[in-house]
């Protein structure tokens, strides 16, 4: 019998009429019902949410006793941590190796550094301005966060938005996708089984057209903290115009490998597969344009392209899988199209850009790694986000034609740069726009630093201490101290 998952409203598991099935990608068959909510449940949410905060104790509470429902999350997250990595398996078709080593111990580990950093985060700040005045700045929590999750990283984002909010004092609506709810619902029972006061965190599934412009356009929400695609970013961004609230956006990206011919060939071959390759190219960050300088060219595609054959596709619960399945057949489609707009517009299929044709892999939304070799740099699929397993490499000559070529995008999410002149990949680094430069390295992401894109890629951070202050409003007390107690605004209309 498929598992049943109701919605999470102020601290009460509240199941709807109207359900939706969960689809696992890899094989096409529904694992479970998930309740939907409707604008009664939206409605219901906000109001939990804006009284927990209003009027109920989370705010109020000392920051070691905040410090102590944290730590009982990250508690939570480790004792599920197994069914947490096989639900995500399958309710997003990323090989469980994935979950199992990257997503559900990461998504622990953001909670354990929410807890073991915000007191200090949040220490006020004295300033002498003058022999009169001194200042001293206050970092207080926002109020109601909406915190809306894409379904690529369903679990691990929740974490990044949801244990900053939590430990900021804030109270939180949290919205994931209505693809990839799973972990979400499951990571409510972690709160609830950790004790938060009820209202402070709420769970509620459902597509963006049915509640999601109703949450936007809400004035009692304070803040809007998105990751998803940049359509979907740009409709947030209307409605907020209605009632004005902090907003922090991470949306896509087109994000280029730069590599020299001065690299380790191998290791450049190896890491630029996995740059592009792992949870099947749907990434934001995935290097989806690689340039490698012309003396090494050659080879270099040579190897990726033999590599990427050799990639094992397979269904995602099975430990040996390299890559699953797509996340429906709507965004398999979608690649197949770009591809075939790229081949039109003169690029070359070099592997890949089929259906496998593989019996275990015909009921789930599977595509071929696919290596696209010269595309036109005013091509769309040079310049637009696929999202899929789909990667082009081009040539270039210098340094300056490099950065130039990853700079030609409207988007500037990340860059990896590969060469054993350390001097110029970091001259490099400060040329290349973009909110995060991996050297010699890609897809390190620490809790210590903050993560976030510029230019059509988004604007405010994530994790780290200037991620963490997203999710806070700085309070600006000023004490004049002046002799006599008799300030120079005294004396203005002073008779």
């Amino acid at each position: 019998m498929n598992l049943k998952y109701p919605l999470f409203i102020n601290g009460k598991f509240i199941e709807t009429s109207e359900k939706q099935n969960i689809i696992n990608p890899s094989t096409g068959k529904v694992i479970a019902e998930a309740s939907l909510a409707s604008l009664k449940e939206t409605e219901l949410a906000l109001a939990s949410a804006r009284a927990a905060f209003d009027s109920g104790p989370w705010p109020h509470f000392s920051l070691l006793e905040r410090r102590e429902f944290i730590f009982k999350i990250v508690q939570g997250i480790l004792d599920n941590a197994a069914t947490l990595a096989q639900l995500e398996t399958q309710n997003t078709g990323k090989p469980i190796k994935e979950t199992t080593f990257m997503d559900i111990p990461s998504g622990a580990k953001t909670f354990e550094f929410a807890g073991n950093n915000f007191i200090n985060y949040l220490a006020d700040e004295e300033l002498n301005v003058s022999e009169e005045a001194k200042s001293r700045l206050l970092r207080e929590p926002l109020g109601v966060v909406l915190l809306i999750i894409p379904w690529n990283y369903p679990f691990l984002i929740a974490c990044w938005k949801l244990a900053s909010a939590l430990a900021a004092g804030n109270t939180v609506v949290l919205k994931p996708s209505s693809l990839t709810p799973l972990t979400a619902l499951e990571l409510a029972k972690i709160v609830h089984q950790a004790g938060l006061p009820a209202g402070v965190v709420n769970v509620i599934n459902g597509g963006g057209s049915q509640i999601g412009k109703e949450l936007c356009l809400d004035k009692r929400v304070d803040m809007i903290s998105f990751t998803g695609s940049n359509e979907t970013g740009k409709e947030i961004l209307q409605y907020t115009s209605k009632n004005i609230k902090k907003m922090t956006m991470e949306l896509g990206g087109k994000s280029a490998s730069i590599v020299f011919d001065d690299v380790d060939l191998e290791v450049a071959v190896n890491s630029c597969l996995a740059s592009i390759f792992l949870n099947q190219g749907q990434m934001c960050t995935g290097m989806s344009r690689v340039f490698v300088q012309e003396k090494i060219y050659a080879k270099f595609l040579a190897d990726f392209v033999g590599k990427a054959k050799r990639i094992k596709l397979g269904l995602a619960d099975d430990f040996e899988t390299q890559m699953g399945p797509l996340i429906n057949d709507a965004q398999r489609k979608k690649v197949i199209a770009y591809i075939e707009k790229a081949k039109a517009e003169g690029a070359e299929l070099l592997c890949g850009g089929k259906i496998p044709e593989n019996a275990e892999l015909r009921n789930g939304y599977f595509f071929e790694p696919t290596v696209l070799a010269n595309a036109n740099a005013h091509s769309h699929i040079f310049k637009e986000e696929v999202f899929g397993p789909v990667v082009l490499i081009n040539k270039f000559s210098g340094s300056d034609e490099a950065v130039t070529l990853a700079n030609s995008v409207d988007f500037g999410l990340a860059a990896c740069i590969w060469s054993k002149d350390l001097f110029l990949a970091q001259e490099l680094a400060r040329k290349i726009i973009a909110g995060t430069v991996w050297i010699n390295t890609y897809g390190m992401f620490y809790n210590q630093l903050p993560y976030g894109g510029f230019k059509q890629s988004g604007f405010g951070k994530e994790l780290g201490r200037e991620g963490f202050l997203e999710y806070t409003r700085l309070k600006n007390v000023i004490l004049d101290q002046s002799a006599e107690g008799k300030p120079l605004v005294n004396y203005w209309y002073g008779f």
